[in-house]
């Protein structure tokens, strides 16, 4: 089944459970939904295994397990479960499950590492979507030689030690090739390590919709290409480059003109009319000579930007900005401006500094670092719940876009005067992105579209999700050495793709 594009958390998937059963349909019945989903995505990745190791828990995540045991071994596989958990120890719908395997003649025995390297397939039916404390023995131990046998892993609905709120591990986590999702999609599997443990990622609702209440409604969505394609819609024949509009980008410091050429180059690659670029004098030319298509103008002192500020229908401000007197004071000039901004990079450090909000309607790149700097808390803290992350940011700047960037860039904002629309991941990019000036070019693509739709959360999705793609074309071909200036040339195409 198609995965969805709307994500929930561990709990409101167990009240959908819940609810199905309330609706007449028996838990022992969704978990026979769950295990036939299951054996169908086992047998479609690997459609030569024969011999099957469930490795089985205690609750109904076990359940599932031996639920895909009994239809499996009724498929013709050879199929042993290693329980974990001592199936006298079972209840409710997991104990009948046991019960059935047991009387079709399946096979129980009491878990031992041993026993996995004689398997093709290893299913994990270890732990389900209830865990809140770090994962302890024997179950850490039997995930640890799950890891360490060198054999595919399908994980039934989530890993095994992995946070289904915000993808944390728990100590310990199973590292699946594959994972089958049932209900509904967690944001675990998106948020955090999620994506790196859950490996591929199927899913099967059960049969079961969440109906329109407000206890379901979803936490997260996840963004598509249609983002790009809304905020940037064909072209009027007799258009002009006035129509797509003037963009200012601030930035670079004394010596520091890369940033600001990066910015300045992603913007007109995404099509904006009219792209120029405000900098220290000593690096007019370093800008100008590589790409002659930007206005460069060396600013000496902020009242040298009114007649550019005015100009301007959006001002990207932060690349290679620094923390100097001069950066200061061209941060000031730019903040009170009143046009729309996209604010990176050291101008995010330098409102942190001051304690600044960000004016409404803005859109705030930060990465990790600097979101940490912005709440007064740590990268660490950041990463180990950036859903909460995002929600304090949006908080603390309301009314602006927060791009919370990383392995999931997190978009959100907290509307004033106006419910807030639900945040979004984008769950595209890839490791090769990890390198210098990328996030130059993430903010002269949002400032381009914005400039050209005029809606700072349309264009916030639309230029995290092309930056993202465009990304991805290069890393086919490889993952190390990626370059931001490459990456602003791959927009163009992803920009294009609707004509």
């Amino acid at each position: 089944m198609t995965a969805p594009s709307l994500l929930y958390s561990a709990a409101q998937v167990r009240a959908l459970d819940d609810y199905a059963i309330a609706q007449g349909t028996s838990g022992y019945t969704l978990m026979k939904r769950a295990g036939e989903a299951a054996l169908r995505a086992l047998r479609s990745r690997w459609p030569k295994a024969l011999e099957i190791a469930v490795v089985a828990g205690g609750g109904n995540n076990a359940g599932d397990g031996y639920v895909l045991a009994r239809f499996a071994q009724a498929a013709g596989l050879s199929v042993t479960v290693l329980a974990v958990t001592a199936p006298d120890r079972l209840g409710g719908d997991a104990r009948t499950a046991c019960q059935d395997f047991r009387s079709s003649g399946g096979h129980i025995v009491t878990y031992s590492a041993l026993l996995l390297a004689q398997a093709d397939v290893i299913v994990d039916a270890l732990l389900g979507t209830g865990l809140s404390s770090s994962v302890r023995a024997p179950l850490s131990e039997a995930i640890q030689a799950i890891n360490a046998c060198a054999r595919p892993v399908l994980a039934l609905d989530l890993p095994s030690g992995l946070n289904a709120d915000n993808g944390t591990v728990m100590g310990a986590a199973v590292r699946a090739d594959c994972t089958i999702s049932f209900v509904a999609l967690k944001t675990g599997l998106f948020l955090g390590d999620g994506p790196e443990y859950a490996g591929r990622l199927l899913f099967d609702d059960l049969e079961v919709t969440p109906p329109p209440e407000a206890r379901f409604a979803a936490l997260l969505e996840r963004l598509g290409e249609g983002e790009i394609a809304q905020a940037l819609p064909s072209r009027r024949r007799q258009a002009n480059k006035g129509d797509f509009g003037r963009v200012l980008i601030v930035g670079g410091g004394a010596g520091m003109p890369g940033a600001v050429r990066l910015a300045g180059e992603a913007c007109l690659r995404v099509g904006a009319g009219l792209v120029s670029v405000a900098t220290a004098r000593e690096n007019l030319f370093a800008i100008a000579a590589g790409r002659p298509e930007l206005i460069v103008r060396g600013i000496d002192q902020p009242d040298e930007l009114l007649e550019l500020l005015t100009a301007a229908d959006v001002v990207g401000i932060g690349p290679g900005l620094g923390r100097s007197a001069w950066a200061h004071s061209v941060l000031e000039r730019t903040l009170g401006c009143g046009k729309r901004l996209v604010i990176d990079a050291d101008a995010l450090n330098l409102l942190a500094e001051s304690g600044q909000i960000a004016p409404p309607g803005a859109v705030l790149t930060p990465h990790p670092g600097e979101a940490a700097r912005l709440l007064q808390i740590s990268t660490t803290a950041v990463q180990a719940d950036r859903m909460a992350a995002l929600h304090a940011l949006t908080l603390r700047h309301p009314g602006a876009v927060v791009v919370l960037k990383g392995a999931g860039t997190l978009v959100g904002v907290n509307q004033v005067a106006a419910p807030s629309p639900m945040p979004a991941i984008c769950e595209r990019g890839n490791p090769g992105m990890a390198a210098a000036g990328m996030g130059d070019v993430l903010t002269g693509a949002i400032a381009g579209i914005l400039a050209q739709c005029r809606d700072p959360w349309l264009a916030a999705r639309a230029g995290v999700m092309a930056h993202a793609l465009a990304g991805d074309d290069l890393a086919r071909e490889r993952e190390r050495g990626i370059l931001a200036l490459e990456l602003a040339d791959a927009l163009n195409r992803w920009v294009n793709l609707h004509r």
